[in-house]
């Protein structure tokens, strides 16, 4: 090995070993294998992955803190920051149908919580009000129609 290139590997090594001292891990350490694969984070760049982990190093703190025990994303883990969503749905609104997903302009989704089938007419691009109602859950009131239903944010 060339002297420059022995020197750069061992500052290479001091300095991946100084970062993890100071660092959160990065995904490729907190996952397995298989949940990175699955994940779909293979098909990132080598640029992309760290830029991915350099924001979850000022963001995340390391630690995962927005997902349920069960794995589903927390939207809201700080109760208090709910606050009302106003925005409209894409498309048309037709009612609801078991379980069905309310995607708005804002990329936000969300799906239908309680059953029942709500036949409401046509509505093109209403405006919904997402308003938070007691112990976590939501209620959407979608103008026009005067009908309002229970829904959960899925994105």
């Amino acid at each position: 090995m060339r002297p420059i290139s022995s020197f750069a590997l061992i500052l290479l090594v001091a300095a991946t070993t100084v970062g993890a001292q100071s660092q959160s891990p990065t995904l490729e350490e907190r996952m397995s294998q298989a949940e990175f694969r699955d994940a779909g984070l293979g098909k990132l760049s080598p640029a992309e992955l760290a830029h991915l982990n350099g924001w979850l190093q000022a963001h995340g703190e390391g630690k995962v803190k927005y997902v349920s025990a069960g794995g589903a994303p927390l939207f809201y883990p700080d109760q208090s920051a709910r606050d009302t969503v106003e925005d409209h749905i894409v498309g048309t609104f037709i009612g609801w149908r078991g379980k069905t997903v309310f995607k708005l302009d804002n990329g936000q989704e969300w799906q239908q919580a309680e059953s029942g089938v709500y036949n409401a007419g046509t509505f093109p691009h209403p405006v919904v009000r997402i308003k938070p109602m007691l112990l976590g859950s939501w209620l959407m009131y979608v103008d026009g129609c005067g009908c309002s239903v229970r829904v959960q944010r899925i994105h």
